[in-house]
């Protein structure tokens, strides 16, 4: 099932609409409709006045969050940072930037300008809500310029995965290493969200919701740099199995299940003839129906889209590959040759025995 569809592109930067967002909308119109000011536009006897402003301050709401964004976005291009997309979400937005640089400058420039966009859209929307006042739409401008005032500020808290963590990480990381810097943020986060749940408790469901996201967030990225460092040393082909198990992508799905059975692997590359043709995986199989086992052939079925690295390049990748794409294995192609296949137990079983080596090492 597809959770994000696609709604245009902005600087080759490709602008996904998140399916929770859309579900979502309905329940944000409600809101502006039945707060007061800065927060809706209760006060409007009109009704269809009322709807209207509410449908469009929602809609400009997610149109701010994506000016965030691209902010982000377009900085880090201008660093050399690769930019796969941006998502609009149910909290809000997403800029996938391939990898965040490790100059702790470049880092605190890409995450801080941001917050100074949405400042500098609250300081529009307010000096236009001060030139319009009374006028009918002065109400959206004060509105808007109020939760965009939010939005930076809320951005600005120092812990991951909200701009102000990676302000934080980049300047510790001017003074210690970033998996240290990274560490230490975190903690700074975890410490915050522990703090705001403790006070949600007392005075809002929303701040424990808050709190929970933040601790989170904090947590995974303090997870992801520490794996990242203990894989930057170890390379693609120091862990892939060289011994693919491949399948022709004429047998049929009975004949796939079979080969399952013996083989034991989630997933298999299909060959015909020495040529790569795609991957095949038990979740491809999942929305077909038993009864056509027999008949639907691998080729009918299997991903010809191929996430794969090459041998030479950083373990670390695969493994970001695998939680980016939501996969179990990626292949290993050399100058178009299939060389190997790299799982998430081949990378498990790697952490295992490094961390067992930093355990003695430390000794």
């Amino acid at each position: 099932m597809r959770t994000s569809y696609r709604i245009g592109t902005i600087k080759e930067i490709e602008i996904n609409l998140h399916i929770s967002l859309l579900m979502i909308l309905p329940f944000f119109v409600a809101i502006f409709m039945f707060n007061n000011p800065p927060l809706g536009f209760s006060e409007i006897s009109n009704t269809f006045l009322k709807v209207g402003l509410s449908v469009l301050a929602t809609v400009t709401l997610f149109i701010s969050i994506l000016v965030h964004e691209l902010a982000h976005s377009l900085t880090g291009m201008r660093y050399g940072v690769k930019v796969k997309n941006i998502t609009l979400l149910l909290f809000g937005g997403v800029s996938m930037l391939e990898e965040i640089p490790r100059e702790p400058s470049q880092e605190i420039h890409i995450a801080i300008v941001g917050p100074v966009t949405s400042f500098a859209i609250s300081g529009v929307f307010y000096l236009s809500y001060l030139i319009s006042t009374p006028w009918m739409f002065s109400s959206y401008f004060y509105s808007m310029a109020f939760l965009n005032l939010i939005l930076a500020v809320f951005n600005l808290i120092p812990a991951f995965p909200l701009d102000g963590g990676r302000i934080l990480r980049g300047y510790f990381a001017k003074h210690i290493s970033y998996v240290a810097a990274t560490r230490k943020a975190a903690g700074v986060g975890k410490l915050l969200a522990i703090f705001m749940g403790l006070i949600g408790i007392f005075y809002s469901f929303w701040l424990i919701l808050i709190a929970f996201f933040i601790y989170i967030g904090a947590n995974e990225e303090e997870k992801l740099v520490y794996i990242e460092g203990l894989l930057k040393n170890v390379k693609v082909k120091d862990i892939m199995t060289s011994e693919v198990v491949s399948v022709h992508p004429d047998i049929t799905i009975k004949e796939f299940l079979d080969l399952m059975l013996v083989k034991k692997h989630m997933g298999y590359p299909v060959v015909d003839k020495g040529e790569l043709q795609g991957i095949i995986t038990f979740e491809d199989l999942r929305s077909l129906p038993p009864e056509k086992y027999t008949t639907v052939k691998v080729k009918d079925v299997m991903k010809r889209d191929i996430i794969s690295v090459s041998p030479d390049e950083p373990a670390y990748k695969s493994f970001k590959l695998m939680n980016e794409n939501r996969i179990g294995r990626v292949l290993v192609i050399d100058n178009g040759k299939l060389e190997g296949i790299v799982s998430k137990t081949d990378i498990l079983r790697t952490l295992s025995v490094l961390e067992l080596e930093g355990a003695l090492d430390a000794e």
